[in-house]
């Protein structure tokens, strides 16, 4: 490849050029750009990540950033997720094939026996599932990115009886809906528990938490069902949902996620949207086509079995044709 681009860890003064690439990866790929930079933040300070290691990026001669991809432990030695980016103006430079070459090499330094990574990608983006397929990868789930717009208010059903709504209280519901979220999502074919420190990271530990989005159906001093939602700048944003399992076939999710809407209408916003994973055993999607969310964009996840082997340590990736 003409230029000699070369891959080098991340620092964080390189936060804003790298959230610039993957949010004009998204309008692309997407029609639209969502990433923010608290996202970045987050995954740049997740228990366990060492931006030395565990990030790069691909940058020109004149510093341009023209790629990105990170790598996560979601389970020591067993289990690995990672994200890619290629900016648009170098597609077939081969800078996509050595960030998924660098990010298998480093899981294979952790990999324990039965290893997996996965990488998910647009679904639009064939040139990014070509890729992932001829590194050997095959999409085992998928991803559904859902929306739904407000014209009016939506409906707020009653609650039943002895069941109310709050805010989330710092310091007081941190553990209870940890618990609560990781009970719910184990239905998830194939989920991986994710420890207290870890999750508080991804969820609260954050600018864009705020308590008064993190909504919870309370029964005295039971919680038992939560919506936890980042206050996004254009988009009432549901990241997590759960329902405690003997509470479920009553209407709470229902009740909950229609309360939710109000509450993102109430402040704004016009729309609303969330991920479903291909994974869940509860009929999740069908649940929220029900509520008038549509199917927008399709995620698929690829997977490739890494097992566990030595890599020659020392060496400068170089990207090349």
């Amino acid at each position: 490849m003409e230029g000699g681009f070369v891959i080098r860890g991340p620092v964080w003064d390189d936060l804003d050029s790298v959230l610039s690439l993957i949010r004009e990866c998204e309008e692309v790929d997407e029609g639209e750009a969502e990433s923010t930079a608290e996202d970045l933040r987050t995954d740049w300070r997740l228990p366990g990540v060492d931006l030395s290691q565990d990030a790069w990026v691909v940058s020109t001669p004149q510093g341009q950033i023209a790629g990105y991809a990170s790598i996560w432990q979601r389970v020591d030695g067993l289990r690995f997720e990672s994200d890619g980016y290629t900016h648009p103006s170098f597609g077939g430079r081969g800078i996509g094939t050595a960030l998924v070459r660098a990010v298998e090499a480093r899981a294979r330094e952790q990999a324990r026996a039965g290893a997996k990574l996965r990488v998910p990608v647009n679904h639009a983006n064939e040139a990014a599932r070509q890729l992932l397929k001829n590194e050997g990868y095959s999409p085992v789930r998928f991803y559904w990115r859902m929306v739904i717009d407000f014209a009016s208010p939506p409906d707020v059903p009653a609650w039943p009886d002895g069941v109310g709504l709050r805010a989330f209280e710092l310091g007081h519901d941190d553990r209870a809906v940890h618990a609560l979220i990781q009970d719910a999502f184990a239905d998830n074919h194939d989920y991986s528990p994710l420890p207290f420190d870890a999750w508080r990271a991804a969820m609260i530990e954050r600018e864009d938490f705020d308590p008064e989005l993190f909504l919870l159906a309370t029964a005295g001093e039971d919680v038992l069902a939560a919506a936890l939602c980042p206050r996004y700048e254009n988009t009432g944003w549901v990241r997590q949902l759960a329902v405690r399992r003997n509470w479920r076939r009553r209407g709470l999710g229902r009740t909950l996620m229609n309360h939710t809407f109000a509450e993102f209408y109430r402040q704004g916003y016009r729309r609303a949207g969330l991920v479903v994973d291909s994974y869940n055993r509860t009929g999740a999607k069908e649940f929220y086509e029900s509520l008038g969310m549509r199917v927008a964009q399709q995620h698929d996840g690829h997977e490739k079995g890494i097992g566990a082997r030595s890599l020659e340590q020392g060496s400068t990736l170089i990207v090349s044709e």
